[in-house]
């Protein structure tokens, strides 16, 4: 792994980099600067297959890989629950795990996550024993993604989830993801009743707050270690375009990604 003051050197300014309380956990979140795509993917598009140009896409994924440190697995994300645990890279990009989560206890290997308005979460236990990254929709946030997670990396660690603490990354904004009524049946609430998540907006629509029903189901399931994305606008991916890549202002975009690892020292309890 390269040392610490190395990774911020070679991090873009605009980046995001996540910190956790034990040395062994790396994690970096990437934004749209200090690549070579060209519009509308400029300029660090990580995701093929969306219609940049397939060099480049790899050139942006070698310069990622090499500030990480280690190679990099990413999934075939379908807005579902599944978990991945990762123990070696999955193999070609056509044979990437389908799961919309990943974690894992090896320390040659980082946990990759895309995102383009989605709420990416990085979760790591506090001695350094496993880490996990989710992407988290509200499909995947209603069915459960958040608590599959902490469940598995609390199962690799063997700790209990007061163990685990997790960073909430930029996504859509409260002031800015209107929804359907759809949306809050999917987590229980009614137009009738929406709850502190949901604000009225044009008739049949509502504001949810993405950041903050992932912090809701978090704590219920026994976190309160949980920082990152306030919900207050420097962390509106559709908000700062120039920014953040985000499908809501242009569907033909490209894709974010957020990653954690685990470095070679010896975790402590």
């Amino acid at each position: 792994m390269p040392d610490p003051d190395r990774l911020h050197a070679c991090v873009p300014a605009d980046w995001w980099r996540p910190a956790f309380s034990h040395p062994r956990v790396g994690a970096v979140m990437t934004g749209r600067s200090g690549g070579v795509s060209l519009p509308p993917f400029d300029s660090f598009n990580l995701r093929d297959g969306l219609g940049d140009d397939p060099q480049a896409v790899q050139a942006n994924r070698a310069q990622l890989q090499s500030i990480v440190g280690r190679p990099v697995q990413r999934l075939t994300q379908v807005h579902g629950v599944a978990v991945y645990t990762l123990e070696a890279l999955s193999g070609p990009e056509a044979a990437l795990p389908i799961a919309d989560a990943v974690a894992t206890t090896a320390s040659d290997v980082a946990c990759e996550i895309q995102v383009a308005d989605c709420l990416p979460v990085l979760f790591a236990h506090v001695g350094g024993r496993a880490v996990g990254a989710a992407h988290a929709g509200w499909r995947g946030l209603a069915g459960g993604v958040l608590e599959a997670t902490l469940a598995r990396v609390c199962d690799l660690a063997g700790a209990p989830p007061g163990e685990i603490e997790c960073w909430l990354g930029p996504c859509i904004g409260p002031a800015r993801f209107e929804v359907g009524a759809e949306v809050l049946l999917a987590f229980g609430a009614t137009p009738d009743a929406p709850g502190p998540s949901f604000v009225a907006s044009l008739p049949g629509k509502w504001l949810a707050d993405l950041p903050a029903l992932a912090r809701q189901r978090l704590r219920a399931a026994g976190m309160h270690r949980i920082g990152g994305n306030t919900g207050a606008p420097d962390w509106c991916t559709l908000s700062q375009p120039r920014r953040y890549f985000s499908y809501r202002h242009a569907p033909h975009t490209g894709r974010m990604a957020a990653l954690v690892w685990l470095s070679v020292a010896d975790a402590t309890a």
